[in-house]
């Protein structure tokens, strides 16, 4: 399959947003591998026109969608400095110009102090983090009703739309969070309406070993910009993704240690 094809369509799609049949029903022999190639186009593209890498997002990650959506194992994709999107207070406004079918997913992130090893122990993870924060994705689809195959969304940069990043706290302030990870509690609404919650282990049993799946495909991706100490990683949608509009206001309540809820007002 020609992956410089693809990405030369990822590249216009992301400039003139619209819905398109899926990639796969169009390109024969396209798999993750091979989205991977296409992502890695329209990353090129965007460097080239001034982006810069601001870290890295997990899609996926929580087993209780892959039926949904159809797919069978997680992803990774690239985050901006024009994607990401600092609160002020636990507060932000974010634009949803751009992005089709827009859908919210409330996460947690990593700040890298150092680039983390290729492990499964949380508490070693825990060593190259500078800090933990609360954060929420916004992820797009260009398929008409979010109809996708796992290699299709790897193209198209893991979906990735938006990341705001809550009030981070370092990791030496919170006793035992490697431990607490999986059992932080969320909950989502929009207005004053509880729409779903979620559990910190939902994204693969800790969101510390969401980092380490990351660490580890990229180990075997040696074309792909390495991690490197500063970016951001958030890990994967603590609870399912659901829709948002322009003019709606959605929250976010924590419980489980020191990250606070956000406040999103979609413009």
């Amino acid at each position: 399959m020609d992956a410089t094809k693809l990405a030369k369509e990822l590249i216009d799609l992301h400039e003139r947003p619209r819905l398109v049949p899926p990639f796969s029903a169009r390109y024969p022999g396209l798999t993750p591998e091979t989205g991977y190639a296409a992502a890695r186009g329209l990353h090129a593209h965007r460097v080239a026109q001034g982006w810069k890498l601001a870290g890295r997002k997990n899609g996926f990650t929580n087993r209780g969608i892959w039926e949904r959506y159809g797919v069978n194992g997680p992803m990774w994709g690239a985050v901006y400095d024009r994607t990401l999107i600092y609160a002020q207070h636990n507060r932000a406004t974010v634009p949803l110009a751009g992005l089709e079918q827009p859908r919210i997913e409330p996460e947690i992130c990593f700040k890298l102090k150092s680039v983390p090893p290729l492990t499964r122990n949380p508490a070693a993870l825990l060593e190259a983090i500078e800090w933990v924060a609360h954060s929420v994705e916004i992820v797009q689809c260009h398929h008409p009703e979010w109809k996708v195959t796992l290699a299709d969304c790897i193209a198209d940069n893991a979906l990735h739309g938006r990341l705001v990043v809550g009030t981070p706290v370092e990791v030496h302030r919170i006793s035992g969070l490697a431990a607490a990870l999986p059992f932080l509690k969320v909950t989502l609404r929009r207005g004053g309406e509880v729409v779903d919650q979620g559990i910190g282990a939902n994204v693969l049993d800790n969101p510390l070993l969401s980092l380490a799946f990351l660490v580890a495909i990229l180990a075997g991706q040696r074309e792909s910009p390495p991690l490197v100490a500063g970016e951001i990683v958030s890990t994967g949608t603590l609870t399912d993704a659901h829709a948002v509009q322009a003019g709606e206001t959605w929250s976010t309540d924590l419980h489980g240690f020191a990250l606070r809820g956000l406040t999103l007002n979609f413009e």
